[in-house]
């Protein structure tokens, strides 16, 4: 994928995080350089520890950076007031757990409409539901849909403000093959057919073949950056 000209999405300039341990701090993401460009899916590799969540949460605005700089849109959020950090994570970011985070008393599609209630220019919950492909299960309460269902609810109120950036943390990590696989496929219909970049997070390095570009994370470095000239279809994937 050619990024010459191209203004990234996001960018991280010489970006650091530490965290309190013990006595001192321990320094978990070191001296980032990483630019996130429109329209495509990156998926961030990387053992347990290495710093992939820390990673998301900075460029999703749920944490701050130590060091350095974080750019979206070419607006500064290193260090911006809470309020326009609450306006950003509601307008810009959709996020995608691993583990779900639906509210249990609302069905499929209250669900999605109650995030949808908080943004600016939201689609059609309705839209957002047929999108993931559950528009047959919208009045069924999370309890009541499978693993993979809730995981394609989360997905659709990601999708639901429509975000320029979805960021996804482990979001197969709990599914068997085949149910990662189906939710794998929303995801590339999002970003083929929506044009909304995604950055996955993952320790499955069969996930990154679907992907445009590959980041690996070693220690809160950046170990290498690829491009992915021929991603696989999700149904292509094995593990």
């Amino acid at each position: 994928m050619i990024h010459d000209n191209i203004r990234p999405l996001a960018k991280l300039v010489d970006a650091s995080k530490d965290f309190p341990s013990g006595d001192g701090v321990i320094r978990v993401l070191k001296n980032i350089d990483l630019e996130i460009f429109p329209d495509e899916f990156v998926v961030v590799l990387g053992e347990s520890g290495c710093g992939k969540t820390t990673l998301m949460n900075i460029i999703g605005g749920m944490d701050q950076l130590t060091d350095g700089k974080l750019f979206f849109e070419d607006k500064d959020f290193s260090h911006p007031p809470e309020k326009e950090l609450t306006a950003y994570r509601r307008r810009s970011v959709g996020f995608v757990f691993q583990d779900y985070n639906l509210m249990p008393n609302l069905t499929a599609l209250e669900n999605v409409q109650f995030i949808a209630e908080l943004a600016d220019d939201p689609m059609d919950a309705h839209e957002a539901i047929e999108k993931v492909r559950l528009t047959d299960r919208a009045d069924h309460y999370p309890g009541q849909l499978s693993g993979g269902q809730q995981q394609r609810v989360s997905i659709a109120r990601a999708i639901v403000k429509r975000p320029k950036l979805i960021l996804a943390d482990e979001p197969t990590a709990a599914l068997d093959h085949n149910t990662a696989i189906e939710v794998l496929r929303t995801f590339e219909e999002i970003v083929r057919g929506q044009g909304t970049t995604v950055m996955m997070v993952t320790h499955n390095a069969e996930i990154a073949r679907m992907a445009d570009r590959v980041v690996r994370l070693r220690d809160g470095r950046i170990d290498s950056v690829s491009d992915n000239p021929h991603p696989l279809r999700a149904e292509e994937l094995v593990w």
